[in-house]
């Protein structure tokens, strides 16, 4: 075929596409005004988790699946977003990880709100000035966020997905790297990148700041100032990558929570995470833990933290793989509930896909 024969081809192929898509759509609007009547949720991560794993499945290429999974997040973002308003807070400001991880969850066309701190997430939810918000829980070279479990404890919100992020720092300045006086950034991303300042840029000021678009809006407004960073940060605020992929490990993964009032159903491929509490006594958390081998239940991560109301005593960060509703999840929480002092199910939750998330 000659070009304009292709081209002409395409034309066809997009009329056809466009057509299908505002069908489907329609169909989408329809089942979120059955959902309303029903007083269902909007955003279900079950039923999406299903609707990209069909896709993967009828893939034959030659688009690559992480291509296909995200033409279909902006398609399902679209729709939730006919189907109803949606505004998901994170913690910001623009260009964060976080804010990052949120697009990648649920697309460009639901509303952003951005928050000074993971308190300020966790509150907009709680008190309905946000339908969903958007946290770190754990970075795959640095450990748990701290701040995040702390507020879980406290929280009576559901943890209702997961997203992973692939994280790559840059080193952003106006200035060549050799006039750089200041680094600005996140103390954890201080720690990812210990390496490089330790060889590179040994002697500048290292400032921690709340967020690394933080960090980047202060660089681009002081002479001689740069920042640890992400390279969409840069071309928000105008900077230079002076340095590339910084941080001390490839592969530097971050794993985020979405946190909302209720769980999804079972899809077969979920995890389960818990807090609980035991007894100061001679092998209470091993009894505890037992009940999820008897049982067969995968034990992924365990975590623990102070209780901050009650000096000395600590709460246990417990994920399995899971549904709470699944016959052997529930079995062992029933077995795992007469061990302890406190149990909550912080929330059952598809686990993320492997293309992106």
């Amino acid at each position: 075929m000659s070009l304009e024969q292709l081209r002409q081809r395409i034309d066809e192929l997009d009329r056809q596409l466009v057509g299908l898509l505002n069908e489907r759509t329609r169909v989408a609007i329809e089942i979120g005004r059955l959902k309303r009547e029903t007083g269902d949720s909007i955003f279900a991560p079950d039923r999406e988790t299903h609707v990209l794993e069909r896709a993967r499945a009828l893939n034959q290429g030659p688009l690559p699946d992480p291509s296909l999974q995200a033409i279909y997040r902006e398609i399902i973002s679209a729709a939730i977003a006919l189907q109803q308003p949606l505004k998901i807070a994170y913690l910001g400001p623009p260009a964060t990880f976080t804010h990052q991880a949120a697009r990648l969850r649920f697309g460009a066309s639901v509303q952003y709100c951005s928050c000074d701190t993971i308190s300020d997430v966790f509150a907009s939810v709680e008190k309905k000035q946000a339908d969903y918000g958007v946290v770190p829980i754990e970075n795959s070279t640095e450990g748990a966020v701290t701040h995040t479990l702390d507020e879980l404890a406290e929280t009576s919100l559901k943890i209702v997905a997961e997203v992973y992020l692939p994280i790559a720092h840059h080193l952003l300045a106006r200035c060549p790297k050799e006039q750089i006086q200041k680094i600005y950034s996140k103390p954890e991303v201080f720690g990812q990148c210990r390496r490089f300042l330790q060889s590179e840029m040994a002697g500048v000021e290292l400032v921690p700041v709340s967020s690394t678009a933080r960090a980047a809006e202060l660089a681009a407004n002081e002479p001689g100032a740069g920042a640890l960073a992400s390279a969409q940060a840069a071309e928000i605020y105008g900077l230079n990558i002076v340095a590339s992929d910084v941080q001390d490990l490839r592969g530097n993964t971050t794993r985020f929570l979405v946190v909302g009032a209720r769980c999804g159903q079972p899809t077969g491929r979920d995890r389960t995470s818990l807090l609980f509490s035991v007894q100061h006594k001679v092998g209470a958390l091993h009894r505890a833990l037992g009940a999820f081998s008897q049982h067969n239940v995968n034990l992924c991560k365990i975590e623990s933290r102070p209780n901050r109301a009650r000096a000395w005593e600590y709460y246990f960060f417990v994920d399995v793989e899971g549904h709470a509703d699944d016959s052997n999840v529930r079995a062992a929480l029933e077995q795992l509930r007469h061990e302890c002092t406190v149990l909550r199910v912080l929330g059952s939750y598809p686990r993320a896909l492997d293309l992106g998330e």
